[in-house]
């Protein structure tokens, strides 16, 4: 994720193999393995590939954003503003293999599964899911000083307790 951030211009999304594409937008590889075409929705997926939502995009989104129009569903879709990337050739695709968990929160079910799952991993590995100040230790964004007030912002709960174990 560092290189598709570190990208001066187009635009980087990930693909995850999902046992329903057909829910998703998904990603029509050519022969070579490069993205041909982004599918809203597919009645037949063209691959299990299933953009997952999480674009690094360049300066130029935000234009090229006020250029799409409403679907035939009346929405806006991210696979148009993606489509233009595309056909210029700067939109890159990296799959996410084992290993990587993407979960979809769109239904009452999806988001019931997505939350005993991180409660799951969270419970059985002892490490916090989506934590900032732990990323921002890490990176050296914020010092063990700050850390340590976060800890003590959050006291009163596990979060906090959380926090004052990374200083340990």
């Amino acid at each position: 994720m560092a290189a598709a951030d570190a990208k001066p211009a187009g635009v980087t999304v990930f693909g995850y193999h999902m046992a329903d594409p057909e829910r998703y937008g998904v990603v029509d590889f050519d022969e070579a393995g490069r993205a041909r075409e982004i599918i809203e929705k597919p009645k037949v997926p063209p691959s299990k590939y299933a953009v997952t939502g999480l674009y690094f995009l360049d300066a130029t989104a935000s234009e090229r954003a006020r250029a799409v129009k409403p679907s035939s569903r009346g929405e806006l879709e991210i696979t148009d503003l993606l489509q233009s990337y595309l056909e210029e050739g700067t939109l890159q695709v990296e799959t996410m293999g084992r290993g990587y968990a993407w979960l979809d929160t769109g239904t009452h079910a999806s988001l019931l599964d997505a939350g005993n799952f991180v409660r799951t991993l969270e419970e059985r590995q002892g490490l916090q899911t989506g934590c900032p100040e732990e990323v921002a230790f890490q990176q050296g964004w914020i010092s063990r000083d700050e850390l340590a007030a976060q800890a003590e912002r959050f006291a009163k709960n596990a979060y906090g307790a959380y926090l004052a174990g990374l200083l340990r």
